[in-house]
């Protein structure tokens, strides 16, 4: 398999697939630039051997065409800062007009396309005539280049033109991985197969539903399995608890069950909050309540985890020596409810610091590490929330066997 660092690129047109799929404010300022600078060592790079880049990315889900609110127009300021130059734009990602910049650009220089998904064919890929219209839209973008570079790891379990269908228009030794990507699966595969013990995973966020196959196969590999956020409750109401108006997946109780009942079976500590701050609505000015986890009550709902369970899921990280975060622990966007995953994150970091491997991915928990002033702190930061969570559950992921084979 070809790697980016023994390629030379000069000369040579390189188009990659990034991920800047970054949140914007108001003006259509990018707020989180994460993203955007976990792409500049490959830019970089192919730019340093005397090569060009055509970047190609998504950002938001646009319904129908373009949309001045998805466009990629607005992240140029920021890529330019980052790269100490002007970046071209493309007003669209296909046609002439773009074609003919691909073709007049010069080493050095570096040419971003406008927002992939505002074609359909890059990732509307069910019925035939779509997936010829997909292998076509691929065709035109690779049409554009010598080599193919995928360094978006958030997009990697896709099966889209631009993340898997491009990669068929370039023999192996002219497709590759960039930095981040090679990062992301190194800080994975570090956890997954090559973890040294004890070994913590802690899964937090709204939903047991979206975190079942993760867990199924954290099941064999985790010494301690620690469970946080809204899909506590579905756990506590499997047992018997009283959960009020918190978040609940009543359908999912059996479930719940028995992953209590495996991580048993496998020698799995798996720990569950033990109490919480109730809130009587969904707001920051709440009125709130601390009291046991199985405590909850009508016309209440907990929203974050309480001072015992910080305490409790604290000492458990300590004594760990590979962390796995995924998921916070409340509503942490509110900030009188932010204190579990705020305090779970500075465990993660300590833990860190006295030499664990922690990492940390899913979008709200890179969000918490970020807004807390953390990211530092912790052994890797996965750009990747939807393919992370697919990678660990065992899954190929389309944009990886594209170039792995």
């Amino acid at each position: 398999m070809q790697t980016i660092d023994n390629y030379n690129f000069n000369g040579k047109k390189a188009i990659i697939r990034v991920d800047f799929n970054v949140p914007l404010g108001a003006q259509y300022e990018v707020t989180d630039d994460t993203r955007i600078r976990g792409a500049l060592p490959t830019i970089r790079k192919v730019l340093q051997d005397g090569g060009s880049a055509i970047l190609m990315s998504h950002l938001g889900r646009p319904k129908s065409g373009p949309e001045e609110k998805f466009s990629l127009r607005h992240v140029i300021p920021v890529l330019s800062e980052h790269l100490g130059k002007e970046v071209l734009f493309a007003q669209d990602c296909i046609g002439e007009e773009t074609r003919s910049m691909a073709a007049n650009l010069k080493p050095g220089e570096v040419l971003l396309l406008e927002n992939l998904r505002f074609h359909s064919a890059e990732d509307k890929i069910k019925t035939d005539e779509e997936k010829a219209a997909t292998r076509e839209f691929a065709k035109k973008l690779s049409a554009y280049a010598d080599v193919y570079v995928n360094d978006a790891f958030g997009t990697a379990h896709r099966a889209h033109a631009s993340t898997a269908v491009i990669a068929d228009f370039f023999d192996d030794a002219s497709k590759m991985f960039g930095y981040l990507i090679n990062k992301e699966i190194d800080a994975m595969d570090k956890v997954l197969h090559h973890a040294e013990k004890p070994f913590t995973a802690i899964m937090g966020g709204a939903k047991v539903s979206d975190k079942i196959q993760v867990i199924e196969n954290l099941l064999d590999k985790v010494d301690n399995l620690i469970i946080g956020g809204g899909m506590t409750y579905t756990f506590i109401k499997a047992r018997g608890g009283e959960v009020g108006n918190s978040l609940c997946e009543e359908e999912l109780l059996d479930v719940a069950r028995d992953l209590v009942i495996k991580a048993g079976q496998k020698g799995v500590n798996l720990l569950l909050p033990v109490d919480q701050v109730l809130a009587d609505k969904f707001e920051n000015d709440a009125a709130t309540e601390a009291v046991s986890i199985d405590s909850g009550r009508e016309g209440y709902m907990g929203l974050d985890i309480g001072n015992e369970t910080i305490a409790l899921f604290t000492r458990v990280i300590m004594d760990s020596k590979t962390i796995l975060w995924n998921g916070p622990m409340g509503v942490f966007e509110m900030p009188n409810f932010q204190k579990g995953t705020v305090d779970i994150a500075k465990a993660i970091a300590a833990s860190t610091e006295k030499g664990a491997f922690s990492l940390v991915g899913g979008g709200d928990s890179v969000a918490a590490v970020n807004k807390f002033g953390l990211a530092d702190k912790v052994s890797y930061v996965s750009t990747g929330g939807g393919a992370m969570l697919e990678y660990i559950e065992g899954k190929v992921l389309p944009g990886i066997k594209a170039i792995r084979g």
